[in-house]
C-alpha cells in the first residue's frame, strides 16, 4: 500500500507588531519551508493605518512608507492576503496614497473585509451577497449616512481649541469615507466579505491551519445589531434635528435684535453690562450642551462602525491567535452566545495570543470575553496568555469621564494576567516593529 503523504503544516508563526502610533498593523507569517515541505511561507497583513504617528516619528513623514517597505522585505515581495478589519482611518489609511501603492505591489491574492463593505451592497438587505442562498446585504445606507455625518463633524471641529472639539474632530476623522483606501483595497486582490461562520479564503492557502470567522454577525444573525442599526439612523436625525431647530431659533432672535427690535417687549430691562454677562453665560451653556449631544451621537456612530469589525481566530499546532479588530460589545456578545450554543466556547478559552481590541478602549474587551481566557495568570505561569496592544496614549477620551485609551483598569488587568506587549512601550522606541516568534 502506498504511503499517504502527510499534509503540510507550519512549524512556526511569526507576528510582526508595527509601531504605527494610534492604529493597527500586524504581519502574520506561517512558516512551512523548514518543515520538510515544498509549501512556501505564507504572509497575512492585518490592517495598516494610523491617525497619529508614534512619538519618535511624529515629525517623520516617511514613517508609514518605512513600515510599508519593511512589510515588503519581511514577506519577500509577496503578500498572500490582506485583512482590513473595518474602514476606520486608524486601520486602513496605509492602504491609501503611496503606501497603498507599495502594499498593492505585493500582489495579495485575497482581500478580506467585513460583509458591510461588499461593493454590491443594497440599501435594505440583511446579509451578504457573496454566498449562494443568502439574502442581500444591509447597512449600506446607514453606513453611508454615518460617514457623511462624521465627515461634517470632523470639518466643523478640526482646529478647535477645546477638549470637546478635539474629541469630536478625532471621532469624525475615524469615520470619514477613506475612499482612496477603500478603492485600493477593492483593486488589490479577490474580495472576500465575511461574517460569523463564513469562509474567508485563508483556509485554502494555509495548510494545517484552521481559520474561523467569529464576527461581525449579519443583521439576520443578530437581532440586537439589527435593531441598533435600524434605529441608529433615526437616532442621529432625531438627536440632530432638535439642536438644528434650536440654533435656527437663536439665529432668528439675533436677526431681530440686529434690527433694533426687542425680543421680549414686556420684559424688565437691565444694565447692558449685566445683561451681556447673562447672554455670554447662556451662549456658553448652550454651546456646551450642543457639543455634548453631538459627541454622544458621534460616539454611537463610532461604536456602530467598530461593530462591523472582522474577528478572526487562527489555530495551528495547538496554538490559537485571536484578532478582533475593534469589535465592541454587540459584535462580541453574538459570537460568545453562538459558541456557547454550539459547544465550541473552548475555542476562546484556550486562546494563546490576544490582539487587544480598539487599542485598549473601555468596551472592546468585554469582561465576559476576558473571563473566558483560561491561560491568564501571573508572570511565573508557564504558557501564559500573550496580549498585544497597538496604541498611543492621550489621543482619545479622558480619565475624567473614564474613557481614556488605553483604559487604565484594563491595562492593569492585562499587565497582571498576561504578557502584555504595547507598541508604544517597545524596547527600542525608535524601531519599526516588535517580532514575536511562536513555535508550534
Amino acid at each position: 500500500m502506498a504511503k499517504v503523504k502527510a499534509k503540510a503544516k507550519p512549524h512556526q508563526i511569526t507576528l510582526r507588531c508595527y509601531n504605527v502610533g494610534f492604529g493597527d498593523c500586524f504581519l502574520l507569517t506561517f512558516h512551512y519551508a523548514k518543515a520538510g515541505s515544498p509549501q512556501k511561507d505564507r504572509h497575512i497583513l492585518i490592517d495598516f493605518g494610523s491617525t497619529s504617528r508614534p512619538k519618535p516619528f511624529e515629525d517623520d513623514a516617511r514613517h508609514m512608507k518605512n513600515i510599508a517597505a519593511d512589510i515588503g522585505r519581511a514577506c519577500e515581495g509577496k503578500l498572500d492576503a490582506v485583512v482590513a478589519t473595518h474602514r476606520h482611518t486608524d486601520h486602513v489609511s496605509g492602504f491609501a496614497g503611496q503606501t497603498g501603492k507599495m502594499i498593492a505591489a505585493l500582489a495579495p491574492d485575497v482581500v478580506i473585509q467585513p460583509w458591510t463593505e461588499d461593493p454590491e451592497a443594497e440599501e435594505e438587505g440583511t446579509a451578504p451577497v457573496n454566498d449562494p442562498g443568502q439574502a442581500k446585504q444591509a447597512l449600506a445606507g446607514s453606513l453611508r449616512n454615518m460617514r457623511e455625518l462624521a465627515a461634517a463633524v470632523h470639518e466643523a471641529h478640526k482646529g478647535g481649541t477645546t477638549e470637546m472639539d478635539r474629541q469630536l474632530a478625532f471621532l469624525g476623522l475615524e469615520n470619514i469615507k477613506n475612499e482612496d483606501a477603500v478603492k485600493r483595497l477593492a483593486e488589490m486582490g479577490e474580495g472576500r466579505y465575511v461574517y460569523f461562520g463564513s469562509k474567508c479564503g485563508l483556509e485554502e492557502m494555509l495548510p494545517g491551519v484552521k481559520v474561523r470567522v467569529l464576527g461581525p454577525p449579519t443583521l439576520e444573525q443578530s437581532e440586537e445589531i439589527g435593531s441598533y442599526a435600524k434605529d441608529s439612523e433615526e437616532y442621529w436625525f432625531a438627536a440632530v434635528r432638535p439642536m438644528a431647530l434650536f440654533w435656527a431659533a437663536q439665529a432668528g432672535m439675533a436677526a431681530r435684535a440686529s434690527k433694533g427690535k426687542r425680543l421680549f417687549p414686556k420684559a424688565e430691562t437691565r444694565q447692558v453690562e449685566e445683561a451681556a454677562e447673562e447672554v455670554r453665560w447662556f451662549a456658553k451653556r448652550a454651546e456646551a450642551e450642543a457639543q455634548d449631544q453631538t459627541l454622544g451621537i458621534v460616539r454611537r456612530l463610532d461604536a456602530c462602525m467598530n461593530n462591523t469589525s472582522v474577528i478572526l481566530l487562527f489555530e495551528a499546532g495547538g496554538k490559537r491567535l485571536l484578532f478582533p479588530g475593534d469589535a465592541q460589545a454587540e459584535n462580541w456578545m453574538y459570537a460568545l452566545r453562538r459558541l456557547e450554543e454550539k459547544g465550541e466556547i473552548g475555542l476562546l478559552e484556550e486562546v494563546d495570543l490576544y490582539k487587544v481590541g480598539h487599542h485598549g478602549s473601555l468596551n472592546a474587551t468585554p469582561r465576559s470575553l476576558w473571563a473566558k481566557f483560561r491561560k491568564k495568570g501571573g508572570a511565573e505561569m508557564e504558557g501564559r496568555l500573550q496580549s498585544v496592544m497597538s496604541t498611543k496614549p492621550d489621543k482619545h477620551g479622558s480619565e475624567a469621564n473614564h474613557s481614556e485609551v488605553p483604559r487604565r483598569p484594563l491595562v492593569e488587568e492585562l499587565e497582571s494576567e498576561s504578557e502584555l506587549l504595547r507598541t508604544d512601550k517597545m524596547e527600542k522606541p525608535d524601531g519599526l516593529a516588535k517580532v514575536i516568534a511562536i513555535p508550534l
